[in-house]
């Protein structure tokens, strides 16, 4: 590669030298007069002022000096420490430059542009002063230097010019001028001078934007060094733009201190280098070899400190022996860049782009700074708008790759946790069963008073402990967005009713009244979700028993308005319990936060259910509230609109199990597919204490082979098991015709396995752990109801 051949950079600097030496020729000494004809060119774009000057080396001529010594013929612009017949002039010094210009007919006022000199110049224009910049002296103490571009006007109608420039220095390495003196028509120069700053102010009001937004995104988000780094690149380079070569800065802000702004310009030049230098290791860091980007780094740090400790005169001379390391960086940094994009790098194609469009900058930048070329201004906005916004791409794909990655990382780390608590409920809900059911069955054998208080204590340790589970796994599903809301006709007060029924044990044994009043105006049933809307009330009346000590729980459904199609209600539940103080009760809807006062010693919970049913009635365009005085009780109340159904039919709420005497699955055989032996245990005692056949098969396979249709009335089915599950066993029972229904018993949450046993032939399900009832409910109806109604058809 070319970096490992260092006669090619000594080749490129060799170049640098021709350059450098073709635009500092000069002309011998002469004894001339110096004269500029101009009288047959057009000034319409400008016309450079470069011919043949006379030079005065140490005097401050006057126009009205007559001193009969005659100054030296040079090329101008000219430095004068640049050799000139074999020779150079000291940096430190002054000097007058003198020459007469003869200008063409010109009825339009001229403009005469002058650039920075080395380093305070005055100029005089037939006689009269018309710019300076500093102030000039013939020593150290009496001197001044300022950089500052200026304008002369030139009066209509005027044909000659007598133009006499005193410049001194004694404080730069350069002495002398480097840029010509431009003349042109005045509103044309004019308009190129408004266009140059125009352009300038653009480009650095985009770097100092771009620097600013990138230091934001680093400083509050996204904490990347490399966006750092680019940040600071993008601020320091901004300097570049406005305060050099035009320097519009001097003359936004005038009068400031030139050993200051000098050490500005050189600074953002190498801190630059060194910034975009490192900012390309840490952008690519398998690209580039360290060795190379810290070693242009450590360069740039030694030319800055340089700067920072040295007289001007001193690093003022650093900017050639920059050019090696900056021509070394130029053509390093699009290397690693291809390597990049070769290796597919995030954003390497746009960082390669940025590179090309780089090139072309740094190659007018220094033609221009040879004085070979112009500054293409257009060209260099262009390139350095290019430059900034591939950059900017290749910055801002690097920080949407990172999200992307990040994304999947949470995306993968959420399966993990649903997974996990999807197990975590299966685990739990598989034991459970096994403790609710027993418990229920030891209920049952006439236990001691003693027994019933210690059964009663277990019960309800273990529904609490189901209700926990159960409102984990729900909050996560609502946090997860997978929770979906039903729209299927229901019963309100029945459901409403149900819930009242089920919870009045709970209520009596803590002395409460338990009452609810249904409003007679609802005659209808109504469109939503049965399953949810029963889980708000139960939350809520189940939260007030636990917060109520004494007094009374009142559950109401009243009407707010109706239509033929649509009633709005209000479902309400008060209780006269401890009651929330005013500052909680903002905070009582939020997750794991507790309802109730600080005095109250019952149990708590998680602490999920008011936050789950505030979520669930939002989900449904409703609003949870609350009113609340802390030591009388609280109100939770919302409103919901709804469509209407059909008439509802009176129904009767008893929840009171099947009587014990009568055995009502007499004759009826049932295969029990269950791989725990407890809860074969439990089902079993059911079943057979209802009159029903069991046979047992421990897994899917055994399943399949004890499955007898003339004897087998139903088939209830665990879904994980060993050798071959319920999804499989199910599935293959129904490739070989069995048609008697299948129930899935699951510790699984429904939502989790609807699809999965509907696609298999599985009729139903019942979630572990189940009641007796549901279990009674479930057998009943699949394998007498429908038996019977099969039956019937066929007659």
């Amino acid at each position: 590669m070319w970096f490992k051949k260092p006669y090619l950079l000594v080749f490129a600097v060799a170049i640098t030298s021709c350059f450098q030496s073709l635009a500092a020729n000069n002309s011998r000494p002469s004894s001339s007069k110096a004269v500029i004809d101009l009288t047959s060119q057009s000034l319409t774009k400008g016309v450079e002022l470069n011919n043949q000057w006379e030079f005065y080396w140490n005097q401050l001529l006057s126009p009205q000096d007559t001193t009969s010594k005659k100054g030296l013929l040079v090329n101008f612009p000219f430095e004068w420490t640049k050799k000139l017949d074999g020779k150079s002039f000291p940096s430190f010094g002054y000097a007058t430059f003198k020459v007469t210009v003869l200008l063409p007919k010109n009825k339009k006022a001229l403009l005469i542009a002058i650039p920075e000199v080395y380093c305070a110049y005055r100029l005089y224009v037939n006689g009269v002063l018309e710019s300076s910049n500093g102030v000039v002296g013939k020593n150290k103490d009496d001197f001044e230097p300022y950089w500052e571009r200026n304008t002369v006007l030139v009066s209509a109608n005027v044909d000659t010019l007598n133009l006499l420039l005193q410049i001194s220095n004694f404080a730069h390495s350069k002495g002398g001028i480097k840029k010509a003196l431009i003349i042109g028509n005045k509103d044309d120069l004019l308009l190129e001078e408004k266009q140059t700053a125009s352009i300038n102010l653009l480009l650095t009001g985009c770097l100092l934007m771009g620097g600013l937004f990138f230091l934001g995104l680093y400083l509050l988000g996204k904490s990347d060094k490399t966006i750092l780094l680019f940040s600071l690149f993008s601020l320091v380079f901004s300097y570049r733009i406005i305060g050099t070569d035009t320097y519009i800065l001097h003359s936004i802000i005038p009068n400031m201190n030139w050993y200051f702004t000098v050490r500005l310009e050189y600074l953002s030049l190498f801190i630059g280098i060194g910034l975009f230098s490192h900012y390309t290791l840490n952008l690519y860091p398998k690209d580039i070899r360290p060795l190379v980007a810290n070693g242009i780094c450590i360069a740039s740090a030694f030319f800055s400190l340089a700067v920072l400790c040295l007289p001007a005169v001193y690093f003022t001379q650093l900017v050639d022996p920059f050019l090696v390391v900056m021509l070394f960086c130029l053509l390093y940094v699009p290397y690693v860049y291809i390597k990049a994009y070769r290796r597919n790098r995030p954003g390497a194609i746009y960082t390669l782009m940025s590179s090309l469009a780089l090139l072309p900058v740094f190659a007018i930048s220094l033609l221009h700074y040879w004085v070979i070329i112009p500054p293409y201004q257009m060209v260099t906005f262009t390139c350095y708008i290019a430059f900034f916004f591939l950059q900017s791409l290749a910055l801002s794909y690097r920080v949407s790759f990172a999200l992307k990655n990040a994304k999947r990382i949470a995306e993968e780390g959420y399966e993990a946790k649903s997974e996990f608590l999807s197990n975590m409920s299966h685990e739990i809900r598989t034991p459970l069963n096994a403790v609710i059911g027993m418990s229920h069955l030891l209920l049952k054998s006439k236990p001691t008073e003693d027994q019933k208080e210690h059964l009663d204590v277990l019960l309800f340790s273990a529904n609490n402990l189901l209700a926990i589970v159960n409102d984990i796994l729900d909050y996560h599903k609502i946090e997860a967005g997978k929770i979906s809301i039903e729209h299927v006709e229901m019963d309100i007060t029945t459901i409403a009713n149900y819930v009242v029924k089920g919870l009045e044990l709970a209520a009596k044994e803590k002395g409460l009244a338990l009452n609810l009043t249904i409003d007679k105006a609802i005659q209808n049933k109504v469109i939503g979700d049965p399953t949810r809307t029963s889980q708000v009330i139960t939350n809520l009346v189940h939260n007030a028993i636990k917060f109520t000590e004494k007094g009374s729980v009142d559950v109401s459904i009243t009407v707010v308005s109706q239509t033929k199609t649509s009633i709005t209600l209000t479902i309400q539940v008060k209780d006269t319990g401890v009651g929330i103080s005013t500052e909680k009760q903002g905070l009582v809807f939020e997750r794991f936060e507790q309802a109730g006062s600080s005095e109250f010693n019952g149990p708590r919970g998680t602490g999920l259910g008011l936050s789950i049913s505030k979520r669930i009635l939002e989900l449904q365009n409703s609003t949870l509230y609350l009113k609340s005085v802390e030591g009388k009780g609280s109100t939770f109340f919302f409103e919901q609109t709804f469509e209407k159904g059909e008439e509802r039919n009176e129904i009767n709420y008893n929840l009171e199990p099947v009587k014990e005497n009568l055995k009502p699955f007499e004759g009826i055989c049932i295969l029990l597919v269950e791989d725990n032996p407890m809860n074969v245990l439990v089902a079993q005692r059911y079943l057979e204490g209802w009159g029903a056949t069991i046979d047992v098969a421990l897994n899917g396979f055994e399943a399949l082979h004890k499955y007898d249709d003339s004897r087998h009335r139903i088939i209830l089915m665990d879904l994980q098991m060993p050798i071959l599950d319920g999804y499989e066993a199910a599935k293959k029972m129904r490739k070989t015709g069995v048609t008697k229904p299948i129930i899935a018993l699951t510790a699984n949450l429904a939502t989790e396995i609807e699809a999965q046993i509907a696609a298999v032939g599985i009729d139903d399900y019942i979630i572990k752990p189940f009641l007796p009832k549901e279990l009674f409910k479930k057998v009943s109806q699949y394998a007498i109801e429908k038996q019977q109604s099969e039956e019937h058809q066929l007659i």
